[in-house]
């Protein structure tokens, strides 16, 4: 080794700058997230990276509001597309559609490029743009009941142990029987027969459904329908290996879930990241460590994700995170502070890119304290640097290429190079349109299930009801009238002359008469359909 060689490294051992980012001077493919900050200074030397095979070991992005997380998360997604990794954002907002279209330059942009020795270039990633069951923009996303499963569906309707147990058996009992539940409707039809007085002995043979249980899961799917879930349930389903794909280039497709109709319907949204999650994990085979993920997930605004959830979904999501980076699939939440995300999650995140914090209020000093202390200890007077960093500034932590954390770095983040805003409405529609995904899961398909089946069987039990009724009733008549006219038969016979006909009363006509009869058995069927609605839903036929 050389004086000059020697000497250098003398000097790298006594410069922290040239120390930390020596901790990020990766051998294999990583993504360039910026230039590292220093005594004020931005050092466009010195890049910060993570590295592409670590991208499945999930991650954070947190900061206050407009200190650049959505940027950032754009900035991530564009390259992992670019290295062929097709990528899910669930855009909250409706901000994050500019990702599959070319950016502006701008003085701001090219001030920024320079900074952080980023050559600059507008580019667009290739995307499709789902929406939940087609509430709102997008491609309908649509999962059937039986493919949603008892147990995820105990969970998001918040049932005790027995009250899920009861619904494992009503599942039981639909597969057995043939009876398809595609929708709510086809769920709250098989619960509600199973306690009428045709359906309770059909669990005798395999144990019974309370009344009381049955009326707690009734009301709990008419909460969850009342939160926009009814349109989430349906056909056609949804395939997630959709969401594996890379265009004809080999870059990967960038799926954008646009949310914005349904922000303010959480419980929706939980409902649809569990089933996606966990048809994924049960779908994809196990895979261990590659050179780069299959897919990475950017959950935008996660604190509307968990906040108000319920035990049994942040259990789900925790033991979902543990177990799917075995898959090759990566999760990222982006929130304002990591307490947004559960201890037990945030434990699972090994890549973190902290934005500025604010510390105006008490809660927001203790907030910045509590995310001082999930970084490793570092060269920086940490809280004091999250609190002055710019806009497009954060603090990265992430994990090497050994598994082991990297020196927190104060970095000045690239820009991204797709849109950094919303396309106009027009594109997104034309976008959706013209999709090859399009005639695939746009128009519902509506075919025979369980509520049509059992309201089927409900109008023919009806139907042979009614009849029965109407001929007990005329042989009733009938042998009252020959009661009645025995006398004066005999008495004809006697006399030897038939029986005087005697005059009908007004009443007698009109109960006689068709048209009286026609309007009983209108009343009746009514009355039985008002019965079929009280059971099964809406006595409508759907389409």
């Amino acid at each position: 080794m050389s004086e000059s060689t020697d000497a250098a490294a003398a000097a790298d051992r006594t410069d922290p700058a040239a120390q930390i980012a020596a901790g990020y001077a990766f051998t294999g493919p990583a993504l360039e997230l910026g230039a590292l900050l220093w005594d004020g200074a931005c050092l466009p030397g010195h890049q910060i990276c993570v590295p592409l095979a670590m991208l499945n070991r999930h991650g954070l992005v947190a900061g206050a509001t407009g200190t650049g997380k959505t940027k950032t998360l754009q900035l991530i997604a564009e390259q992992l597309s670019a290295n062929g990794v097709p990528v899910f954002l669930a855009d909250i907002k409706g901000d994050l559609s500019g990702i599959t279209a070319p950016g502006t330059p701008g003085e701001r942009i090219g001030e920024r490029a320079r900074d952080v020795a980023q050559q600059w270039e507008p580019a667009a990633c290739p995307g499709e743009f789902y929406s939940l069951g087609g509430i709102g923009p997008g491609i309908p996303v649509r999962s059937t009941v039986t493919a949603f499963g008892p147990v995820l569906m105990s969970k998001v309707l918040q049932l005790n142990q027995t009250q899920e147990q009861s619904l494992g058996l009503i599942f039981h009992y639909a597969d057995a029987k043939g009876l398809e539940l595609v929708d709510l409707k086809d769920l709250r039809a098989v619960v509600a027969f199973l306690v009428s007085d045709r359906g309770r002995p059909e669990l005798k043979g395999i144990g019974g459904l309370s009344t009381a249980t049955a009326g707690v899961i009734l009301r709990a799917l008419t909460a969850f329908e009342a939160q926009g879930a009814a349109q989430f349930f349906g056909e056609p389903e949804f395939d997630t290996s959709e969401l594996l794909r890379t265009a004809a280039d080999g870059r990967g497709v960038v799926s954008v879930l646009e949310l914005p109709a349904v922000q303010d319907k959480p419980q929706l949204f939980s409902t649809f990241l569990m089933w996606l999650l966990a048809d994924l994990y049960n779908g994809l085979p196990e895979v261990g460590d590659l050179e780069k993920p299959k897919l990475v997930f950017f959950f935008d605004e996660a604190h509307l994700l968990f906040g108000g959830a319920s035990k049994a979904f942040l259990q789900a999501v925790t033991r979902t995170v543990r177990l799917i980076r075995s898959k090759g699939v990566g999760v990222f939440f982006v929130t304002q502070t990591p307490k947004d995300v559960p201890a037990d999650v945030l434990a699972q995140l090994g890549n973190r890119v902290q934005h500025a914090l604010r510390a105006f209020t008490p809660d927001d000093a203790k907030a910045l304290k509590a995310a001082v202390r999930t970084f490793p200890r570092s060269a920086y007077d940490l809280e004091e640097l999250l609190t002055a960093l710019g806009t497009g500034e954060a603090v990265v932590t992430v994990l090497s290429e050994n598994g082991a954390p990297t020196p927190v770095a104060a970095t000045r983040l690239r820009a991204p190079q797709s849109l950094m805003g919303p396309v106009p409405a027009a594109d997104l529609e034309q976008a959706v349109k013209s999709s090859v995904l399009w005639p695939r899961y746009a128009e519902p398909v509506d075919r025979e299930s369980a509520y049509e089946r059992i309201s089927a069987e409900q109008a023919a039990a009806e139907a042979q009801a009614e009849a029965a009724a109407e001929a007990a009733e005329a042989e009733k008549r009938a042998r009252a009238a020959e009661r009645d006219t025995a006398p004066e038969k005999a008495a004809a016979r006697r006399s030897g002359r038939g029986a005087p006909k005697a005059d009908p009363s007004l009443a007698e006509q009109v109960v006689g008469s068709g048209l009286f009869r026609s309007l009983a058995r209108s009343v009746g069927t009514q009355l039985g359909r008002e019965i079929s609605r009280s059971l099964f839903g809406t006595a409508r036929r759907r389409r």
